[in-house]
């Protein structure tokens, strides 16, 4: 059985793809465990637009500190601020992951301004990824700023880097756009070669104790796959891009639902986070399990089969559905 696929133009032995997470990327150790497990590709942890922003600001922090001392002083040291990830010992980390792994790289830019994310872009092609993937991520509290405004500033950033390298760009998206469709439309005109959907924002909270907002992660359920796996299935063949499904995926069923959207791959974290990463293998074996029950013979023939363009009944995806579940759904309460 074929369980192979392609995406960004790379040869992926499966379709079960490692999703961006510094927990499970950042180990360089972990890789060979992801390749070991069946992995297709792995997506590495982010390299923040903060973090380029600090480089540059440290690199100044050390030229001027100090220069009001006596040459003489040579044990001299600048204090070494608190908080450091550079871009240098990422780039060092994609490194040795290409040493440590057959499987593709893909590196991951997480940012919302232009930034240095060019020279950064090229930068991690010189370090030997496979692909890149453009996370792109702001939280606009300027009542003045235009959706177009903010629309129009990504594309910058995605054509700058698209356009300076050689390698693959995908882009990471939100689900928080007037028309998904249409933006995805100028992301393909901008040179983007695949989506990723979709982005999940980790939250703040309030503790009501301390009177503090903190962060709170939680982690996905399969509940959360609905989100992606509707505009994959309407998004699919509409666009010359690949479509990777982020969110949600858990177990055999969520990755073959996804294939059947018409999704290239399926990206997994929180169910890594929770059960290991040998649960890679698990899902791989009762994906097998499930297409030689139904007599498929490879992913190819999954992907795609449930699109909205490929369905029985392609409103099922659009506002019709809406209000078919709301008339369909029975109260049940009990005692």
């Amino acid at each position: 059985m074929d369980i192979s696929t392609t995406y960004l133009g790379l040869s992926l032995r499966s379709p079960l793809v490692v999703g961006s997470c510094g927990p499970l990327s950042e180990d360089i150790s972990h890789l060979r465990q992801m390749e070991d497990a069946g992995a297709g590709a792995v997506v590495l942890h982010s390299l923040f637009e903060e973090q380029l922003e600090k480089d540059r600001f440290e690199v100044e922090y050390y030229r001027s500190k100090g220069a009001e001392s006596y040459a003489e002083a040579l044990s001299y040291v600048p204090t070494q601020p608190l908080f450091h990830v550079s871009a240098e010992a990422y780039l060092e980390h994609i490194m040795a992951a290409k040493r440590m792994v057959d499987i593709p790289i893909i590196a991951s830019l997480n940012g919302s301004t232009m930034g240095g994310w060019t020279s950064a872009a090229e930068q991690i092609e010189d370090a030997g990824a496979d692909a890149i993937e453009l996370n792109l991520y702001a939280v606009p509290t300027d009542l003045n700023l235009s959706s177009e405004s903010i629309e129009h500033a990504y594309l910058d950033i995605v054509r700058s880097v698209s356009y300076t390298v050689n390698i693959p760009v995908a882009v990471k998206l939100s689900p928080y756009f007037t028309n998904i469709g249409h933006f995805a439309h100028r992301l393909s005109k901008a040179g983007v070669d695949g989506l990723v959907l979709f982005n999940r924002f980790y939250q703040p909270d309030i503790d009501i104790e301390s009177l503090e907002v903190s962060p709170h992660v939680l982690l996905s359920t399969p509940q959360d796959l609905r989100l992606p796996l509707r505009w994959t299935a309407i998004l699919y063949h509409t666009l010359p891009m690949d479509l990777a499904a982020t969110g949600g995926i858990h177990q055999a069923s969520d990755v073959i639902k996804m294939l059947m959207a018409g999704s290239s791959i399926t990206m997994m974290v929180s169910a890594l986070l929770r059960h290991g990463i040998d649960h890679i293998t698990t899902v791989e074996k009762d994906m097998r399990c499930w297409l030689d029950a139904h007599e498929y013979d490879s992913v190819e023939q999954l992907q795609g089969c449930m699109s909205q363009i490929n369905c029985p009944d392609p409103s099922a995806f659009e506002r019709a559905q809406y209000l078919k579940s709301l008339q369909t759904y029975q109260y049940s309460h009990v005692g």
